[in-house]
C-alpha cells in the first residue's frame, strides 16, 4: 500500500506540488495525468525517495 497525507513540495517561491493526497492498495493500478509543469516528475520523485517532501508524509506498508 502506498498514502501520501497533504505531501507537498517548493522549490523557493514556487510550489511544484500541493496538498496531493493518495491511497493506493496493494495490487491496484492508478495513473497521474496533467500538464507539463504539473509536479508530476517532483510527486514521484517524493514517492521514490529521490526529493523530500516540504510538508506531509508518506506512507509505504
Amino acid at each position: 500500500m502506498l498514502r501520501t497525507e497533504d505531501v507537498s513540495r517548493s522549490f523557493g517561491g514556487l510550489q511544484a506540488v500541493r496538498d496531493v493526497c493518495i491511497n493506493v492498495e496493494q495490487g491496484a493500478f492508478h495513473s497521474i495525468i496533467g500538464p507539463n509543469g504539473a509536479g508530476k516528475t517532483t510527486l514521484f520523485n517524493m514517492i521514490s525517495g529521490a526529493l523530500k517532501p516540504s510538508a506531509g508524509r508518506i506512507y509505504f506498508g
